[in-house]
């Protein structure tokens, strides 16, 4: 009998994962992919990877641009009208594509950044990336995956942060970004760009 009741609710969760999958193509065919791209790899560097990214930090995200808290003038009107189940399907619709990564040259900038990351500095009062965005850089459930990520728009977003300009998500993000240096900016945003999720047999031999 447990089976049998396992069996139905993989089922309907299977239908309603697939209906929202299907609720959001064909916005993302409208509205996303121009600059997104339709896997969420993003069209230029400029733009956010979406692929992979967790999905309840994409849902608050498109939220906060339909709601008009956070600003920018392509979101806010590419998210008007969105309503919550539509922004759900695209949330889910992104989070299940797969993640990529950047391969970086630079490695003595990427070191600086690995250090930053997973250290901080502790002469200038900045805390560890890793601690809120884990150590492989996949964020939580609340806070953005960082592993893979264009370096330009992560340094673009420090650099917003430090001034205020991003409007939301900004109480404890402009503190650390007003300390950090523009070496120390594109050090981590260059090394994040390069991080890949470890496989699971990898984390568990260490």
């Amino acid at each position: 009998m447990k089976k049998i009741s396992l069996a139905i609710s993989l089922l309907l969760c299977g239908s309603a994962w697939g209906a929202n999958i299907e609720l959001a193509k064909p916005i993302v065919q409208e509205k996303c992919r121009l600059c997104h791209g339709e896997q969420g790899e993003a069209s230029s560097a400029i733009y956010p990877r979406l692929a992979g990214q967790n999905k309840n930090y994409l849902i608050k995200q498109l939220k906060n641009f339909r709601d008009g808290k956070r600003k920018s003038d392509t979101m806010n009107e590419m998210a008007k009208g969105l309503t919550d189940e539509q922004i759900e399907a695209l949330a889910e619709y992104f989070s299940s594509k797969p993640a990529k990564s950047h391969r970086v040259r630079d490695k003595a900038l990427a070191a600086v950044g690995a250090y930053i990351f997973h250290k901080g500095n502790k002469f200038s009062g900045i805390p560890a990336c890793a601690s809120c965005h884990g150590e492989q850089g996949l964020g939580t459930d609340k806070l953005p995956r960082l592993a893979g990520q264009h370096k330009r728009y992560v340094a673009d977003q420090l650099h917003a942060f430090n001034e205020r300009a991003r409007t939301n998500d900004n109480a404890v993000m402009h503190t650390i970004a007003s300390k950090l240096t523009e070496l120390e900016i594109e050090a981590v945003a260059l090394y994040v760009s390069g991080l890949k999720e470890k496989p699971k047999e990898a984390e568990s031999e260490q």
